[in-house]
């Protein structure tokens, strides 16, 4: 079959290699299934030819959005279609009638940047906007936190033009009984689709109307209830949360809602999840925008520890809006005094932003708890009618006590959905039978507070099984009956809703012992359970907003490039079953490739994935015994090298200038031929630096390889404001070295040597109570984190960790004699400083020093170390720091100081535009009284 829809779709942006496949074999869920092929479709006739293709060899179709469905919903072994990559976009905006039409892979954000600069949005919003599609959006009928005001998606889809699995093409919406019944007198499938949705309807009225409430959180199962009279017969809405079991969505035309003027984001303190469920009905009475709830567990796991919270172990986040900003907040004032509860109301757009993205990382945060312990996704968002939530919840957490499993709840209070991520054993088989039976228990409790086993992620292949304990068996062969009109040969995503697979069955969650070089002393020392950090939330897929990850994703777009994508082929080669070479996987190489090693997955994704760690393992291995890449000798032994150029630095430099030898060592060394070298200092800082302090607190200045050769101005000036600030300057009298350029090219037993050489000269020090100051942030950062990944338990790499400080960091308290520069500056920030080690102390010194500073948040440089000089990563190099670096720089005014700590930053911003970056130290040394 697969042979044959490899020729089908010749001409078709299609993928059947293993590499491919595995990318695909699973979503945000806890599910894994090897797909047959993916197709990535540019336009609505590459779709119906993919479905084509499939209809002539019998092949499902697994439709597929931004892939971060946490039911299952958009894995299964069919050809996936993939429309997020080209699919997209907004056809046309209608202003006047309020309406957008868009392609399905149309990521939600792309569509809110259109439509708000005319006071516009689409209403649903759930947590994953940044990279979730409209398609993805209907076929699980997604709701978010707005939905108390605006709906689930379902109630803002206008129309559809669909494509059945048999190749008729629809538009269906709102339907007359007069327009039904002449469509249902056409011939061929429309016509049978409209007879047969009729007769449906018309035969079974009482059932549909008993069992289908109008509760706006009923998403598990078929919307037929949209089929009612009363209802308009809307086929549009009535295919909206069907997973893809029954069409393939072409075009949506979306209903959009008008933007708030003001908004004041009350927040409540609780002493416990269930008092907070219990408010929600009073708060409902005030018609809130969105009423959000979080416990402690959850804000536990973040990195500000909720300090924009009130008191209490639980809270609501309660929007409000107003005509005015006084309206806004008078509405907030007046619900805190009805409720007495400890409360903050914030206007400012950025502390309400800080506690939505508590919320809105959730999915990723509570993948891990507090304890470290792993939990997963499952009952994720069971709901209940708003007035029965504390009620729910109390049962639910006995539950939980039952079974001897735990969680944390957050969630969409205001309309009775509660997400968790649950400690379930997935590993054991006892394990996995008390997995199934917790979820049968859980079942029967939602069903008997008449809630939905789904309440906005649809049911997948996490709840299809459970789904009888919530309906009838009447309704359940009316759900049958609905898909078989659409899909009678049950080709669409088989498995979800009817006829389901089992709970239990195709679980991605696996153990395996494979040795590894490096500590992962955050996961037990286990490669694997690393790699199960990644569930698949997908915030690396952005492409709009802040934060450094992941850029290789946000140059070039493909699934491969992404922090996910990564995560999921080592997992698949930990699995062997389509990745079969392991550690010589080609295709893990290919796709690691273009990985930068930024760092920026450590601190942007929600449960820490350390990509650029995971990648030096790789290379270890893969290369073990054998050749590497030229780059590896040359840039991966930079630091040996630099400490050569030293013998003779002007003739070297003089050689370098020529082209032909330049291009020479530029092929030699597997480096980019479109870069410029850098040029050797004329002496190093090392044999350069006089002690000139006795007294004040001793302090290693470390002498990174970058400054100490290349640009030595950078040590004198730290030494010349550390010393100004009364501290005595410390340089190692023997060679050292973090060991980052062998790390970063997976050279890890050389990297581990030169460590413990520098931990055996370091020891002196660190035993005399010396802090070590470093100020090439990504050797420092390699001292705070990596450090404990090549040497786990080691005593002296602890204790240095522990006493390694940034320049700023280090001068946060002292004594130090400024004078106000009064200027402005824009800072480059280094991935590694944002990954590990902040960027606040610098942020306060320069503040300190009259500058007035504008933080870029514009990710990754995209030199990124040796990535940017090596052989075939120019372009992308580039590309990343056009992404928002280059432009932003050159908006700057031009008597605007650059400033940049990180060696390849600043040699990036010199060699691809018109300024030149400075050192911290550098600038602050011109502040010196």
């Amino acid at each position: 079959m697969r042979d044959t829809l490899r020729k089908l779709l010749s001409e078709q942006d299609a993928a059947f290699d293993p590499g491919a496949l595995a990318l695909y074999t699973t979503d945000a869920s806890n599910y894994r299934h090897a797909p047959l092929g993916v197709v990535l479709p540019r336009t609505a006739d590459d779709v119906v030819a993919a479905v084509a293709a499939c209809r002539e060899t019998g092949a499902p179709v697994i439709a597929r959005g931004g892939g971060t469905s946490i039911a299952g919903n958009a894995c299964g072994p069919g050809l996936v279609l993939d429309s997020s990559r080209y699919f997209a976009g907004v056809r046309e905006l209608d202003v006047a009638a309020r309406t957008a039409r868009v392609a399905p892979g149309t990521v939600l954000d792309d569509l809110q940047a259109v439509a708000a600069p005319h006071g516009l949005r689409f209403g649903p919003d759930p947590s994953t906007h940044s990279r979730c599609t409209i398609g993805g959006m209907i076929g699980n009928n997604a709701c978010g936190s707005h939905s108390v005001a605006w709906g689930r998606t379902a109630d803002n889809v206008e129309s559809l033009e669909v494509l059945l699995y048999d190749g008729t093409r629809m538009t269906v919406g709102p339907t007359s009984r007069q327009e039904a019944d002449r469509r249902a007198a056409l011939p061929g499938t429309e016509g049978r689709v409209y007879r047969e949705l009729r007769d449906l309807v018309d035969g079974n009225l009482a059932l549909l109307r008993k069992e289908l409430s109008a509760w706006g959180r009923r998403v598990s199962g078929y919307g037929l209830e949209h089929l009612l009279p009363e209802n308009g017969f809307n086929v549009a809405r009535a295919l909206v949360g069907s997973e893809g079991t029954c069409v393939t969505v072409l075009d949506a035309t979306l209903r959009l809602v008008e933007l708030p003027k003001h908004k004041a984001l009350a927040v409540f303190g609780f002493a416990s999840d269930i008092d907070a469920a219990d408010a929600v009905p009073a708060i409902l009475e005030r018609k809130p925008l969105t009423v959000e709830g979080l416990d402690v567990e959850l804000v536990k796991l973040t990195s500000s520890g909720g300090d924009d919270l009130p008191d209490g172990r639980a809270w609501l986040l309660v929007e409000l809006t107003g005509d005015t900003l006084d309206e806004a907040r008078e509405r907030a004032a007046g619900l805190a005094r009805d409720l007495g509860r400890p409360h903050v109301v914030h206007t400012d757009p950025a502390a309400q932003r800080r506690l939505r993205r508590i919320r809105e990382e959730g999915a990723g945060l509570a993948t891990r708890m507090a304890d470290g312990s792993e939990a997963w996704p499952g009952w994720e968002d069971a709901a209940v009618p708003p007035e029965r939530l504390g009620s729910y919840l109390r049962e639910f957490k006995q539950l939980l006590a039952r079974h001897g499993r735990k969680t944390v709840v957050y969630g969409h209070y205001g309309e009775g959905c509660l997400h968790m991520r649950i400690d379930f054993d997935l590993l054991s088989q006892p394990g996995k039978a008390n997995f199934r039976s917790f979820l049968e228990d859980a079942a029967d409790l939602v069903a008997a507070h008449g809630g939905s086993l789904s309440g906005e992620h649809g049911d997948g292949q996490a709840r299809s099984e459970l789904l009888p304990r919530m309906y009838s068996p009447e309704m359940m062969a009316l759900f049958e009956r609905f898909k078989a009109i659409f899909d009678p040969d049950d080709r669409m995503n088989p498995g979800i809703l009817v006829r389901p697979r089992a709970v239990d069955a195709d679980l991605r969650v696996r153990e395996a012992k494979i040795p590894v070089a490096l500590g992962y002393p955050h996961d037990h020392g286990s490669f694997a359970e690393a790699m199960r950090r990644c569930v698949g939330v997908g915030k690396c897929r952005n492409t709009s907003g802040g934060g450094v990850m992941c850029p290789s994703y946000r140059a070039t777009r493909e699934e491969k490039h992404s922090t996910r994508g990564r995560a999921h082929l080592l997992a698949e080669m930990i699995n062997g079953e389509l990745i079969t070479g392991g550690w010589r996987s080609e295709e893990v190489r290919d796709a690691l490739d273009l990985c930068l090693s930024c760092k920026g997955c450590l601190s942007d994704c929600p449960v820490d994935v350390d990509m650029a760690t995971y990648k030096a393992e790789f290379q270890h291995q893969h290369y073990k015994g054998r050749l590497r890449p030229l780059s590896h000798y040359s840039m991966g032994w930079l630091p040996l090298w630099l400490r050569f150029s030293a013998l003779a630095p002007r003739l070297l430099n003089a050689l370098l200038r020529r082209p032909r030898v330049a291009a020479l060592v530029k092929r030699l060394g597997g480096l980019a031929p479109e870069r410029d070298l850098p040029e050797f200092a004329t002496r190093p800082f090392t044999r350069s630096h006089k002690r000139t302090s006795g007294g004040g607190k001793r302090v290693v200045l470390w002498p990174d390889s970058f400054n100490n050769y290349l640009t030595p101005d950078v040590l004198h000036a730290a030494t010349e404001v550390l010393e100004a600030a009364g501290f005595d300057v410390v340089v190692p009298k023997q060679n050292v070295c973090c060991g980052l350029t062998w790390m970063s090219t997976g050279q890890l037993g050389v990297a581990k040597r030169v460590l413990r050489h520098t931990l055996s000269v370091l020891k002196p020090y660190l035993d005399a109570g010396y802090e070590v100051v470093g100020l090439e942030p990504s050797c420092t950062a390699l001292f705070r984190g990596d450090l404990g990944h090549l040497l786990p338990g080691d005593e002296t790499a602890a204790l240095l960790a522990s006493r390694t400080r940034t320049f700023a960091e280090l001068l946060a308290d002292a004594d130090l004699p400024l004078r106000d520069l009064d200027l402005d500056a824009v800072t480059q920030v280094h991935c590694h400083q944002h990954a590990e080690l902040g960027f606040t102390a610098d942020e306060r010194l320069m503040a300190r020093a009259g500058i007035r500073n504008s933080t870029l948040d514009s990710g990754c440089c995209g030199l990124a170390g040796n990535f940017g000089f090596e052989r075939g990563h120019y372009d992308v190099s580039v590309a990343v720091a056009e992404d928002r670096m280059l432009p932003a720089i050159r908006e700057a005014a031009p008597d605007t100081v650059v400033v940049s700590d990180g060696f390849s930053c600043r040699t990036q911003i010199a060699q691809q535009s018109d300024r030149r970056a400075v050192h911290l130290a550098q600038l602050i040394r011109k502040a010196l009284r």
